[in-house]
C-alpha cells in the first residue's frame, strides 16, 4: 500500500481510498510500469498504483530539454522510494524545434516499456477531444483518449491529483512548458475550457468526457460493422452504406501502407470514387496509389 495504516494523517489514507475507488487499475496484483514525469498527475498515478497492491516501477524519461532534469528525476526517485516502488531513469533526447510535443511523445513511446501506464485525467480527455475537433477529426478522434487499460486515472480530475500530492506532502515538478501558450494544448487548457465553461454556465470538462465516451461506443460499433466489408471488393464497397465503406477503406489503407496515421477525409473520398468506378486510380499519399481492375481494388507503390 502506498499509504500504510501507520500513516499519521488519516485524511491522506481516506483520500487515497476515494481516488482509488474511481480509478481503473488492472485487476490482480501483477507488476505495473508507470510513466512518472514528476508532475502531480504522474505522482498520483504512482501513489495509487502502489495503493492498489501492485509492485510498481516508476519510469522517468529525460528529453534533455531542461537543465534541472536531474533534480526532477530525484523527485520521482524519492517518491518511488517512499511508496515502495522501483525507479528507472531513461534518456530520450529531443532537440528544440518544430513539432516539439509530437517528437517528444514519440521519443517517450520508444523509451518506455510496452504497456506502461500514464497519468491522463478527465481534464486531459476534454482537452484532447477539443484538440481533435479543431483538427477536423471524425468519430474516432472525437472519442478522445481511449480507456485502453493504460490510463487508469481518466475518471479523476487534475485538481484531485494536485490535492492528493498536497495531502501527502509531495512537491510535484513544475514544468514551465505546461504554461507555454505556443502549444495549442496549453491554449485549450488555460483559455478555451474556461470560456466554454463560462458560456455553458457549468464545468464543461465532465460534459466533454461523457461525450467522448459516447463517441467511443459508436465508433466501436461502426468499426465492427465495417469489418464485414471486404475493402478489396469494389462492388461491396460501393454498395455499402457510405460511413461503413469509408471506414473499411480507411482501415485497409492504413494497415496495408504501414502509415502511422489514417488517410484524411479527402483521400478516402477519392478512394471511394475509385471503388464506385468514377476513377480508375488515385494517389492515397506516402508513395502509394489505389487502383481498380476487374472489380478488385489494390494498393501499390506509386
Amino acid at each position: 500500500m502506498a499509504v500504510s495504516p501507520a500513516d499519521p494523517d488519516p485524511l491522506g489514507a481516506s483520500l487515497v481510498a476515494d481516488l482509488l475507488s474511481r480509478s481503473a487499475f488492472p485487476p490482480g496484483t501483477g507488476p505495473l510500469d508507470c510513466g512518472v514525469s514528476g508532475g502531480p498527475d504522474a505522482l498520483a498515478l504512482l501513489v495509487l498504483a502502489a495503493a492498489a497492491g501492485h509492485p510498481v516501477t516508476a519510469w522517468y524519461v529525460d528529453h534533455g530539454l531542461r537543465p534541472g532534469a536531474s533534480a526532477e528525476a530525484q523527485v520521482v526517485a524519492d517518491a518511488a522510494s517512499r511508496f515502495g516502488a522501483e525507479f528507472q531513469a531513461v534518456p530520450a533526447p529531443v532537440e528544440h524545434g518544430p513539432n516539439l510535443e509530437a517528437r517528444a511523445r514519440r521519443a517517450r513511446d520508444a523509451a518506455l516499456p510496452s504497456g506502461v501506464l500514464v497519468g491522463h485525467t478527465m481534464d486531459d480527455q476534454a482537452e484532447t477531444m477539443l484538440l481533435n475537433l479543431l483538427r477536423g477529426a471524425g468519430p474516432a478522434g472525437m472519442a478522445g483518449i481511449r480507456s485502453d487499460g493504460r490510463r487508469p486515472l481518466l475518471g479523476l480530475r487534475r485538481a484531485e491529483t494536485r490535492a492528493l500530492c498536497a495531502e501527502l506532502g509531495l512537491e510535484p515538478v513544475d514544468d514551465p512548458s505546461n504554461r507555454d501558450r505556443r502549444f495549442r494544448r496549453n491554449r485549450v487548457r488555460h483559455e478555451l475550457l474556461g470560456i466554454l465553461s463560462d458560456i455553458a454556465e457549468r464545468d464543461i470538462v465532465p460534459v466533454l468526457a461523457r461525450q467522448a465516451g459516447l463517441f467511443a461506443a459508436e465508433d466501436d460499433l461502426l468499426t465492427d460493422l465495417a469489418a464485414g466489408i471486404d475493402p478489396t471488393d469494389a462492388r461491396a464497397v460501393a454498395a455499402a452504406a457510405e460511413p461503413l465503406a469509408r471506414r473499411a477503406l480507411r482501415r485497409w489503407i492504413t494497415a496495408d501502407t504501414g502509415c502511422d496515421h489514417p488517410p484524411d477525409a479527402a483521400t478516402v473520398d477519392r478512394a471511394l470514387a475509385v471503388a464506385r468506378g468514377e476513377h480508375r486510380a488515385t494517389d492515397v499519399g506516402r508513395g502509394w496509389r489505389l487502383a481498380r481492375t476487374a472489380g478488385r481494388l489494390r494498393l501499390e507503390p506509386g
